[in-house]
Order: C-alpha cells, then sequence, then structure tokens
C-alpha cells in the first residue's frame, strides 16, 4: 500500500466529550465538543500509523539497549504494536476521536493489550518528536512513490521521442508556428523536464533525512538515549542537531509541497497540449476509449477527459503548498497546534499527482501520433522562413540582421501572392536580393529543416535518437 493511502480500518468515531486519559491528569473536565472536534486529527492522520508504530519500535529497542526500560517491556511493546499493526490491516481497529490523533489511538489500544509495559513507551519523547518523525517518515516513503512513477513517465516519453525521432511536426512559439521540430524532439523536453523534477525529490529527500526522535518536547530529555541508534534503526542519515527545530520546522514538507507543485505544472502543460492536439483543428495526435469520455448529448464527442483533469489538479496541488506556506508563516518557536494542519495538504497533494502521474504515463503510451497531419503542417506559417535567413548568412555572406530583413520582405511577398516560400520564383527571390541562387531552394523543406538543426540539444533526428537512446539506458 502507498504511504498515502486509506487504510481499510474502521472510520474514527466520535464518543461524547471525556477527559483524554492519555494527557487529562490536570484537567477536571471534559473539553467541549467542539474542541473535541476541531483539535482532533485522528480523521486524517490514521495514514501515518504505519509509520507510527516503526518509529515506536525503534523507541522501544532504544530504551531497552539504554537501560531505561527491561527488555522484557520492550519485548512486549514490540508484540502489541505488531498485534495492533495486524488489527489496523485487517479493519478491526477502532479510531476514537476522544483520543485525539493516531499517537495517542495506537498508545492506548498499547496499554490495554500489555498493560504498564505499554505506558512505559513514551518514556523519553513527546509527541512533538514522534509526529515529526512519523511525518518525515511519510513524506520520505511518499518521495520514493514519486520518484518511481516519475521514472516510469520519464520512460514513456523517451520510448515515444526514440519512436519518432525523425517525425516532423510544428514547433510553436506563442502558440504560433515557428519552425520545424520533430515529434521526438518535443517527447524529450518532457523527459528534461521530468528529469529535474525527479532530481527535486531527491534533493528534498535527502535534506529531510534526518531524526527528530529525541528532542522531545522541544528541549531534548534528561533521559540516557541513544539518538544515533534510533535514526539507524528508521534509516535516517543522522539525528536532527537542534531539538527546537527538530519538533518545529515543516521545510521538509513545503520542499515536498514545492517539487510536487512543479512537477504539477509539467504535467498540466503536456496535458494542455493534448488537449489541443485532440482538437478536429489540430488532429496531431489520437487517444483511445481508455483515456476519453463521450457526451450524453452530443455523439460523435471524443473528450481528452484524462489530459483535463490532470491539468486541473494543479490548482490543487498548488494550493497546498501555498496553504501550509501560510500556516507556517506566523509561528514562533518551537511547537504549536497550528502544525497539525500540516499533513491534509501533503496527503491530498500526493494522492491528487500521483493519480496525474499515472493517467499522463497511460496517456503517453496510448496516443496515436498522425504523422502525416503533423507533417502536413510542419510547413506551414512560414516555418523555415529562419532556414532561409541562415543560408542568406552562409551561402550569401550577408550578416544576419541584413538576412533578417531580406528574409521577411520575401515571407510578405509570398504571404500577398498567398503561396510558401519554397512556391516563390527564383526571380522572385532575386528580386528582393540578387545573390540568391536555386541552391536556396534546398533549406526550404521540412525535412532539411529539422536535419539541419544539428547543434547539441537540436532537433535533428540523429539528434534526438542518440537522446533517447540515452535515457532509455539510464532508465533502465
Amino acid at each position: 500500500m502507498s504511504p498515502h493511502a486509506s487504510s481499510r480500518s474502521n472510520v474514527p468515531r466520535a464518543n461524547a466529550p471525556r477527559a483524554n486519559a492519555q494527557w487529562g491528569g490536570r484537567f477536571a473536565t471534559a473539553p467541549a465538543d467542539i474542541m473535541q472536534r476541531i483539535n482532533a486529527s485522528i480523521g486524517f492522520d490514521h495514514a501515518l500509523w504505519r509509520q507510527d508504530i516503526a518509529g515506536s519500535r525503534a523507541h522501544a529497542a532504544m530504551l531497552a539497549h539504554t537501560g531505561i526500560i527491561t527488555q522484557e517491556d520492550a519485548a512486549a511493546i514490540t508484540d502489541g504494536l505488531t498485534q495492533i499493526a495486524t488489527e489496523i490491516e485487517a479493519g478491526s481497529f477502532t479510531f476514537d476521536t476522544a483520543l485525539e490523533d493516531i499517537h495517542m489511538n495506537i498508545e492506548a489500544r498499547l496499554a490495554d493489550r500489555i498493560g504498564d509495559p505499554g505506558r512505559r513507551l513514551h518514556t523519553a519523547r513527546s509527541r512533538n518528536d514522534q509526529v515529526a518523525t512519523d511525518f518525515r517518515l511519510w513524506v520520505r516513503d511518499a518521495t520514493d512513490g514519486i520518484y518511481a512513477q516519475l521514472t516510469d513517465l520519464m520512460h514513456a516519453f523517451a520510448t515515444a521521442a526514440a519512436t519518432h525521432a525523425a517525425s516532423p511536426m510544428p514547433g510553436f512559439t506563442h502558440l504560433q508556428t515557428a519552425q520545424p521540430v520533430t515529434f521526438g524532439h518535443h517527447m524529450l523536453a518532457y523527459v528534461e523536464m521530468l528529469s529535474r523534477d525527479r532530481g527535486r525529490f531527491c534533493d528534498a529527500r535527502a535534506r529531510l533525512n534526518e531524526c527528530p526522535l529525541g528532542a522531545a518536547a522541544l528541549a531534548g530529555t534528561s533521559f540516557p538515549i541513544d539518538r544515533d541508534m534510533t535514526s539507524a534503526a528508521l534509516g535516517f542519515d543522522r539525528p536532527a542537531a537542534n531539538s527546537l527545530d527538530a519538533v518545529s520546522d515543516r521545510d521538509f514538507a513545503l520542499e515536498y509541497l514545492a517539487a510536487t507543485a512543479i512537477t504539477a505544472m509539467h504535467l498540466s502543460r503536456f496535458a494542455e497540449e493534448v488537449v489541443i492536439w485532440c482538437s478536429t483543428p489540430f488532429s496531431f495526435i489520437r487517444l483511445s476509449d481508455a483515456f476519453t469520455t463521450g457526451s450524453s448529448i452530443m455523439p460523435q464527442k471524443r473528450n481528452p477527459d484524462a489530459a483535463e483533469l490532470t491539468r486541473a489538479k494543479t490548482g490543487r496541488i498548488t494550493g497546498a503548498l501555498v496553504a501550509l506556506l501560510t500556516t507556517m508563516k506566523g509561528l514562533p518557536l518551537a511547537y504549536a497546534k497550528d502544525m497539525q494542519e500540516d499533513k491534509e495538504p501533503v496527503f491530498e497533494a500526493t494522492a491528487a499527482l500521483s493519480l496525474s502521474l499515472a493517467a499522463t504515463a497511460g496517456m503517453v503510451r496510448d496516443m496515436q501520433p498522425n504523422i502525416e497531419r503533423m507533417r502536413e503542417l510542419a510547413g506551414t506559417g512560414y516555418a523555415t522562413a529562419t532556414d532561409l535567413a541562415d543560408w542568406l548568412v552562409r551561402a550569401a555572406g550577408l550578416p544576419f540582421r541584413t538576412a533578417h530583413h531580406v528574409t521577411g520582405r520575401l515571407v510578405a511577398r509570398a504571404e500577398a501572392a498567398g503561396i510558401g516560400l519554397e512556391a516563390l520564383t527564383l526571380a522572385d527571390m532575386q528580386a528582393e536580393h540578387p545573390s540568391i541562387t536555386a541552391d536556396v531552394f534546398s533549406v526550404l523543406t521540412v525535412d532539411a529543416s529539422v536535419a539541419s538543426r544539428v547543434s547539441y540539444g537540436g532537433t535533428a533526428p540523429a539528434n534526438v535518437a542518440a537522446q533517447a537512446a540515452r535515457w532509455l539506458r539510464e532508465l533502465a
């Protein structure tokens, strides 16, 4: 199960307000119902149960290793946590809203099962360092899942690029025809974008991989704990060096959301192109029934809804980043309950991005490019005008600005006649500049244009084929 998936356990139940047995010694009466409702987070943070149990196992082992609790108590705790994990997996664990969060729900159940050993588990830790640890573990797991999906999507794009390394299509700037490129080159642009997205997730993962456990509430603990032991047991690189920072910052979640939002933006750009390319005026690609829907009234419609919904989810994901930034911006050190609002945006953004990545990979593998249509339009809009200007520089020795001006006059002449540049006569060409020879027509075809772009990173088919092959090797 992915780290953001909901468990199959019972829906958290709302009980009549009562003093919380985990912290209620200071309080004589129960909280108001509305206080209990706004305070509880179990409705969403039950998603952290795996991470919470992992953290508690590591903490119990360390407490026993340092002699803070007995080995017998640690064994009972470990067995009890295993049984609780089985209950949650089976859906028989009932989450209790009165216990506020996943941490107290598990601890209370542990005490029910094993008695006093379960009540000793919380020695030398606080919910503050506990939740910070759990959340880092969850985000780390989610990062690994997103990384794998990005790799799969990059492979889909690189495969399409290898197949269509030499298939011409119009290249656009301002959504106006600019120069011919190849469809494979266009696909590789997204491989590059996604590779940077993947790198951002890797960077964020490296920075988050410090263990808060042992920071306690904010000041550390007087017990002789071994933070290196718990850090290593949970796969962290090191313990967090400052207890205040460890419990009070969520920049690891913000950086993760920033990477998520940038990735979603890239997916949205491709989704927009899919919508355009599927439209009748373009007809560059066709999606099958698997990735389109119909209309309730217009029987001819084939709507690219997977692309449209991927595009739409970008707003939700970007909103998650803005929401958490806004929550964190005014908080003094150390922990404040505002930070309970950190998880839902991360959970929701992760689910939305994971779904969008899967849908995009499906569309890339499903789409059938209309090679003839793209080739037909690749040469329209005077797309080879730059090739003409470059020829004037190379063959006629004109300065580029002069060549640009001459080419502009030739485009205007062709436009007035309602023909393409390649349809002008040599006499028409020489009327604008006498140094033009018949050789100029050799550069005015779509194939000649794309073949000429041999600079590193250019759209020449040989370049595209080589880049696609390199990516497929790396992604394998």
